[in-house]
C-alpha cells in the first residue's frame, strides 16, 4: 500500500479547527482509495513566533524537506505583524523549495450564490496561475535617511525570463486539458520595464502552443471583466503581485473566500509542494467551531491530485459539490447554522467508495 509522508502546520487561528477537520476527509478517501497518508506535525505560527521569536526553527525548511507534500492552515493573528508572519513562514517554504506556481481555481458551485446578477453554476469556470517566487515580492530593497524629512524607500520588483516562462508554460499546459486559452495579466502601459518584457515572453511561449487562443489584458480592467466577464477566462498567468489580487477577486466572484484553495507547486516534485486555504486565520470566528473547512477540504483534494490519487481527488471535489447543492450542512457564512465538525461530517458522508475506486471516476 502506498503511503504518503505530509507535513501538517495547522498554523494560526481557525487553522488549528479546520486542519483537522480537512485531514478527517483526507483518511476517509484515503481509506476507499487504497493509499495512507502519514502526518507529522508542526506548531510552526505566530503562537510560537510570540514564544520564541521565530514563526519557524532555524532548520525548518531541512526537517520538511524530504516529505510528500506539505498541509498548511491559516498564518497571521494580532499582535505579529503580516510582514514578520508572511516572511517568517510562507515565503521561506514558497521560495525554499521552488514552489514557483501558486494555482488557485475558480468555479462557482451548486448552492453558492454569486453576488454577480445572472450567474448560473457553470457560467464561472477557470483557473489563476500566479509566479509564486519573483517578480514584485522581491526582498531587494531599503530605507535611506530613515525619521528624516528626506527618508527613501525603495523595493525592486525582479522578473527573469526563467521566471517567466516556466510559469506562462505552467499555465498553457494547464489549459491544454480545457479550452486551450490562455490570458496574461499585465500592465505594459505603466510599469515600462518589467511588464513589458511580461508581454515579450508570453508572446515567445505562446508561439510554442499552436491552437490555443489567447490575450492579454491590464490588470486594472482585467479586474473588471472577473466581475463583468468571468465566462471569458479559462486560465489566467499574472505577476506575483498581480496573481495574488486576482486570485482573490476569483473565488470572491463566485460567492465565498471560505471555499476556495491554493496550492504551492514545484511541478518538478524536486521539493515538497504545500497546499493552503485561501482564506486567512479569521481570529474573530478562532475558537468558535464555526468556521467553514470547505476551502482546507478542497486545497487537500487538490495535493491528493498532485500526489497522483486523481480519483480520490475527484471524490472529494465531487462531495464538496453535492453537500453545497444539499444546503443542509452548510455554515453561516454560506447562509447555514452548521458547525465546522457537521459540515465535514456531511462531506464525509458523501464519499461514495465505489467512486474512489473507479478509475473512469
Amino acid at each position: 500500500m502506498t503511503t504518503y509522508s505530509i507535513a501538517v502546520i495547522p498554523g494560526d487561528g481557525i487553522g488549528n479547527e479546520v486542519v483537522p477537520e480537512a485531514q478527517r476527509v483526507l483518511e476517509a478517501a484515503a481509506r476507499a482509495g487504497g493509499f495512507e497518508l502519514d502526518w507529522t506535525h508542526y506548531d510552526w505560527s505566530c503562537e510560537r513566533f510570540a514564544k520564541t521569536g521565530s514563526m519557524m526553527p532555524a532548520d525548518g525548511l531541512d526537517r520538511i524537506r524530504d516529505k510528500d507534500a506539505i498541509f498548511l492552515g491559516a498564518v497571521g493573528f494580532p499582535g505579529v505583524p503580516d510582514h514578520v508572519s508572511l516572511w517568517g513562514l510562507l515565503i521561506p517554504i514558497r521560495r525554499g523549495f521552488h514552489q514557483y506556481v501558486n494555482l488557485r481555481p475558480v468555479k462557482l458551485m451548486k448552492g453558492v450564490e454569486s453576488p454577480l446578477k445572472g450567474r448560473e453554476p457553470g457560467d464561472i469556470d477557470f483557473y489563476v496561475v500566479r509566479e509564486n517566487n519573483e517578480g514584485e515580492y522581491s526582498s531587494i530593497g531599503g530605507r535611506l535617511y530613515e525619521g528624516q524629512p528626506d527618508e527613501l524607500v525603495m523595493q525592486q520588483s525582479v522578473f527573469t525570463r526563467r521566471g517567466c516562462d516556466r510559469v506562462m508554460r505552467y499555465a498553457f499546459d494547464l489549459a491544454a486539458g480545457r479550452k486551450k486559452h490562455v490570458t496574461s495579466a499585465t500592465k505594459s502601459n505603466g510599469i515600462s520595464h518589467t511588464m513589458p518584457y511580461w508581454d515579450e515572453r508570453f508572446a515567445a511561449v505562446a508561439k510554442d502552443y499552436p491552437g490555443f487562443t489567447t490575450d492579454q489584458f491590464h490588470i486594472d480592467i482585467l479586474t473588471a471583466h472577473f466581475v463583468r466577464n468571468p465566462d471569458w477566462f479559462d486560465v489566467v498567468v499574472a505577476s506575483n503581485l498581480f496573481g495574488d489580487i486576482l486570485s482573490d477577486l476569483g473565488p470572491a466572484v463566485v460567492g465565498s473566500i471560505g471555499i476556495a484553495p491554493g496550492a504551492n507547486i514545484n511541478p518538478e516534485k524536486d521539493y515538497p509542494s504545500m497546499f493552503e486555504p485561501v482564506h486567512g486565520s479569521a481570529p474573530d470566528i478562532a475558537g468558535k467551531g464555526i468556521a467553514n473547512p470547505i476551502g482546507q477540504v478542497w486545497s487537500g483534494a487538490m495535493m491528493l491530485r498532485h500526489l497522483g490519487e486523481e480519483a480520490a481527488a475527484r471524490a472529494i471535489e465531487d462531495a464538496i459539490e453535492d453537500v453545497l447543492a444539499r444546503r443542509d450542512s452548510l455554515t453561516r457564512d454560506l447562509g447555514g447554522t452548521a458547525g465546522t465538525r457537521e459540515l465535514t461530517d456531511a462531506i464525509i458522508g458523501a464519499l461514495p467508495a465505489s467512486r474512489v475506486h473507479s478509475p473512469a471516476a
